[in-house]
């Protein structure tokens, strides 16, 4: 049994997986509101805004609202606001960033002040990468939305941004200032909003360094669940506090 007073939920892998619920998934949501334990569904992805990762979550049948959620994208433009005021940044992602970088001037690559980089899409080319490289090699410093290695979708397993950031560091001779998990602030930023501290808290994820070894650093319960990304092999590279088959399972942990 798990005795918390608050829950952070990863999003891909752990309610969904290319945005089609994973069964129970969408019950334990419906449980957790019953039951009055709050929750934040904390996230790396960058494919959507925060109103429309709600919107898409929404329409698959969770009860849920933008303020649910906490974001990679909106802790990368809170560090660059308060890090890099007034900097150019050129950003390599997936889906449409700027909305949720709100007081962030985005540039291109040759004139940008510091360069972010997010999730893995097809404008990761080598022509473009071989110009950040350029720029990092300058002096730009290098900001990643997350350290994701790899994700899991509807057609299986495929390179996140991480991969990219780790070549660009060894290559550059430098090191990333990562803004969502597994970065600590990042956490304690969603646990803030609960207003609960660490030790009274659990993250349920599906990556086991980024979600649930990232938790347990910060002072959580790391739940892994076997949905999404999880592979057996996983359980080689650390100890969560629990394993569980899926969200459908956490009630019975939780005792709820």
């Amino acid at each position: 049994m798990v005795n918390v007073d608050g829950l952070l939920l990863d999003i891909d892998g752990v309610l969904a997986v290319s945005w089609e619920p994973i069964p129970g998934s969408i019950e334990a949501i419906d449980r957790l509101r019953k039951v009055g334990i709050p929750f934040r569904l904390i996230t790396n992805t960058t494919t959507r805004t925060r109103a429309a990762l709600a919107e898409t979550l929404r329409a698959a049948g969770f009860d849920v609202a933008p303020g649910d959620l906490v974001t990679a994208v909106n802790a990368t433009a809170a560090y660059l606001r308060a890090h890099h005021a007034g900097a150019r940044a050129f950003v390599l992602s997936d889906g449409d960033a700027a909305s949720d970088l709100e007081g962030v001037e985005l540039v291109g690559v040759d004139q940008a002040d510091v360069v972010v980089i997010g999730g893995a899409c097809e404008d990761f080319t080598h022509a473009t990468l071989n110009r950040v490289f350029r720029r990092l090699m300058e002096g730009a410093p290098l900001v990643g939305m997350h350290r994701n290695l790899y994700w899991r979708t509807s057609e299986g397993l495929e390179l996140d941004g991480g991969a990219y950031i780790a070549g660009l560091e060894e290559a550059a001779g430098i090191a990333a200032t990562i803004c969502g998990k597994p970065s600590a602030a990042f956490f304690e930023s969603a646990l803030s909003l609960l207003r609960v501290p660490a030790a009274r808290a659990a993250m349920v994820g599906d990556d086991i360094v980024n979600d649930v070894l990232g938790a347990q650093a910060a002072g959580m319960t790391g739940v892994l669940v076997r949905t999404g990304k999880f592979l057996e092999s996983d359980l080689a590279k650390g100890r969560p506090d629990h394993v569980i088959g899926s969200l459908a399972d956490l009630a019975g942990l939780l005792e709820v």
